[in-house]
């Protein structure tokens, strides 16, 4: 009876875990699966990290560009994307020779991740997947106490490593053929060269972002 009742439990669990996945990529008034694209945008909270830095500061930056969604079944699409995204960190100091203020690091990425999207509710998904970006353009900013903004001359793209990679992973909700979401950009390289001086006063850290977004398919 026992075996019994577990199997019924089991099946049960199987049936609904199964129900929740076979929820469909499509709008109410369409009848049949169809790939979309779209535009889309939003705010990036971004940050450096390290194992043992913790004196970085999240910074404000954007994202936007454009997406498609290729579904491979009820309930199941990929989606690449195309952004152009700005992430970087802010990093304060307080010392003798410098005196006080703020570097500003803006990096900005051209960006492709490409996820695998999971619809667990009629307009729900969850959506994880690899991201590989190719950086455009870096400045590296001092804010000084007494309110001086100085571009640091000696720091410019070509101090940073111009590829960046990582995971991407997040929730959408689906109305109709609006979205909306939220993301977090996990990256695995070294914002700068190693040995170089972008690579010290970034600490051989490496991009981390929060995204929230809204985007339009057609």
């Amino acid at each position: 009876m026992k075996k019994i009742m577990c199997v019924a439990v089991l099946s049960s669990a199987l049936l609904a875990v199964s129900s929740s996945f076979a929820q469909e990529q499509q709008t109410p008034a369409e009848n049949t699966l169809s790939p979309k694209f779209g535009i889309k945008g939003g705010v990036n909270l971004t940050n450096m990290y390290v194992k043992d830095v913790s004196d970085e500061n999240m910074k404000v930056g954007f994202n936007a560009g454009f997406f498609a969604k290729l579904p491979l079944g009820r309930g199941v699409s990929i989606q690449p994307e195309l952004l152009y995204t700005s992430k970087g960190a802010k990093e304060t100091y307080d010392n003798f020779i410098e005196g006080e203020g703020e570097y500003r690091f803006n990096l900005n990425y051209i960006e492709m991740p490409v996820l695998a999207v999971f619809n667990v509710a009629k307009n729900f998904n969850l959506h994880v997947g690899p991201y590989i970006a190719y950086l455009a353009e870096a400045n590296i900013k001092d804010l000084e106490d007494n309110g001086t903004i100085d571009e640091i001359a000696d720091l410019d793209t070509d101090d940073f490593n111009r590829i960046d990679y990582g995971v991407a992973g997040g929730l959408g909700i689906d109305i109709s053929n609006f979205t909306i979401g939220a993301r977090y950009n996990y990256g695995f390289r070294e914002i700068g060269k190693s040995g170089s001086l972008a690579g010290a006063l970034t600490k051989d850290s490496k991009n981390s972002a929060i995204s929230l977004y809204i985007g339009l398919g057609f």
